[in-house]
């Protein structure tokens, strides 16, 4: 008769009861356990359904403006006015204030002094912030993984010089170094043979910023690909004739997912404070496009009479990063290769 298991149990966390034969259990991947340590972590999963939430908020921003607020995030209502209590009320008054929060009917959130919708950018800006965060993570992890299978496999002089080059990268501060690149790369945009990027292309920022970060995911990689590339099961494919690229993508690449998931998720939430930052220093997203960062840049002219304008898009930027760095805390601790489970019967 075979025995039910009576928990799964991650270190330092209470049992959870299965009552699921040992049988079953026994044949359960790696993704399956780390899926049940995670779901035993409310907190992460709650900050990863604000995350999505705040995701399916900025999708809807063309819903928005065109059966709610009427206007779109770059269209100027400095001469219009709006009813409140009864009264005409100018959108942004003589002396250059805009108007402010209110259910007033349109600009739910505002105007900025240009009279343009708060709430219209703010989902505008959001959709930005959040496309430049994933694409600049999929480039530096894309690159990361590369160049750590290369230096990693290959080692030797390979390795040293791919490793000299991280070590240049890194050699920089990160918001320096964009700085430096975005304020460049803006004036006389990028060209590399037959690809020309205009300067003023939201994908400079997205280069820019998945460049940077490439150092700090590719030499954790590779120290994984460093002690992989000594396992028997790397001998094994040597030995039944396997070609270097295929030992790399079909060998040593799946045994790193886990840890390029959990850098993935973290590295989205970086790579939003570094394009708000940049934008903000003028060095990021440019007009006529919106983001947080910009938002807040426009804003800070007028902090003391119209605060909304830095306040609403600097909470959506801490909700946004503060969800995805607890989630990815959380898959982090569940994808742990290292962590041990212990069952009971």
């Amino acid at each position: 008769m075979v025995s039910p298991i009576d928990s799964l149990e991650a270190p330092g966390e209470p049992p959870i009861p299965t009552g699921v034969p040992i049988a079953q259990i026994q044949g359960r991947s790696p993704w399956y356990l780390a899926w049940l340590r995670l779901r035993r972590n409310k907190v992460a999963l709650v900050c990863a359904a604000v995350f999505v939430l705040i995701v399916l908020f900025c999708l809807a921003a063309p819903l928005w403006a065109e059966h709610v607020a009427h206007t779109g995030p770059n269209e100027n209502h400095i001469t219009d006015t709006v009813m409140i209590d009864g009264q005409e009320t100018d959108v942004v008054a003589p002396d250059g204030t805009p108007l402010g929060p209110g259910l007033h009917g349109k600009f739910l959130l505002g105007a900025d002094q240009n009279g343009r919708d708060v709430m219209v950018r703010l989902m505008y800006g959001g959709r930005t912030s959040i496309y430049v965060g994933l694409a600049a993570a999929a480039v530096t992890t894309i690159l990361a993984v590369i160049v750590a299978l290369l230096a990693g496999y290959y080692r030797g002089w390979i390795d040293a010089v791919l490793s000299r080059m991280m070590d240049i990268i890194w050699a920089f501060p990160v918001l320096l170094l964009g700085i430096a690149l975005g304020t460049t790369l803006s004036i006389g945009g990028l060209k590399m043979g037959p690809i020309e990027i205009a300067g003023d292309s939201i994908w400079i920022p997205i280069l820019i910023i998945g460049l940077v970060y490439v150092p700090y995911v590719a030499r954790p990689i590779r120290g994984e690909i460093l002690a992989l590339r000594e396992k028997e099961f790397i001998e094994a494919a040597v030995a039944q004739g396997k070609g270097p690229l295929r030992i790399m993508f079909s060998e040593l690449a799946p045994n790193i997912v886990s840890t390029v998931v959990v850098f993935f998720t973290l590295n989205i939430a970086n790579n939003m404070l570094l394009e708000s930052a940049l934008s903000f220093l003028g060095a990021g997203v440019r007009p006529p496009n919106a983001s947080w960062g910009s938002m807040i840049s426009d804003g800070y002219q007028v902090i003391f009479t119209a605060p909304h304008l830095t306040v609403v898009p600097g909470l959506m930027i801490v909700a946004t990063v503060l969800s995805l760095n607890v989630f990815g805390d959380g898959l982090r601790d569940a994808m742990d290769p290292r962590a041990k489970i212990r069952l009971e019967h």
